[in-house]
């Protein structure tokens, strides 16, 4: 993920999305969305509240996460620095059907129910955008899957890691993820200790290298389709 610091006017003109619009339709989205700091630990939303806004992670690290009726912590996804998450809650007019809870601390913007709305209303690109959107989650929820019915945690390890290289959802990541391995373990659904030795066999493998403070990247396909 980029080490560099934005302003949330510099990160909301930096998306995807924001390339569609007219300088009318920029204006109000720069005017209604505002930012929200959210420590590490700190829940972001949480479940049940009603959906009010779109979001965005300007910096940080922020997970989807969800209890079972036996009180397991299940986590669903991770979103980086750079993805907005939240569109398919925002048009079922729904209710958060899970937490989400920052892995470190972040700073998050949110763009209203109404400024929403009326960018659909408003900007066909700006829904064939969201189509694109929709569409990317949902192949990636259906890997995610696939890779916890493998109960493998190598894989699982490997598969988060090359989750997070999707230039649509996540454009903010670089070769060079930002991400400890405590964070790694919550978002495969490992402890440090193993998420350390699955990292350790991808290292290995020729995948990454395990630098100071993150991971770099190798082989984002190698990552894709490795199987322990």
């Amino acid at each position: 993920m980029t080490n560099q610091v934005q302003t949330l006017k510099e990160h909301l003109r930096a998306t995807i999305w924001s390339r569609c619009l007219s300088a009318a339709q920029m204006a109000r989205v720069e005017a209604d969305t505002f930012e929200q700091f959210v420590p590490k630990g700190g829940f972001v939303f949480r479940k049940g509240e009603p959906v009010e806004s779109w979001t965005g992670i300007i910096e940080g690290l922020v997970k989807m996460n969800n209890f079972s009726a036996a009180g397991k912590s299940v986590t669903f996804t991770g979103v980086p620095t750079g993805a907005w998450f939240g569109e398919g809650s925002l048009l079922k007019d729904d209710h958060r059907k899970y937490d989400v809870i920052a892995l470190r601390d972040s700073r998050v913007a949110q763009m209203p129910r109404a400024t929403f709305e009326w960018l659909l209303e408003t900007s066909l690109p700006f829904t064939r955008f969201l189509l694109m959107q929709l569409n990317e989650r949902l192949g990636q929820f259906i890997g995610l899957v696939e890779t916890d019915r493998m109960l493998n945690v190598d894989t699982r390890v490997a598969r988060c890691l090359a989750a997070m290289f999707n230039n649509h959802l996540y454009p903010g990541v670089d070769k060079t993820v930002q991400i400890s391995q405590e964070e790694i373990g919550y978002l495969s659904g490992a402890s440090r200790q193993r998420a350390n030795q699955a990292l350790q066999l991808l290292e290995k493998e020729g995948l990454l290298r395990l630098d100071y403070g993150g991971i770099r990247v190798l082989d984002v396909e190698g990552l894709r389709q490795f199987e322990a």
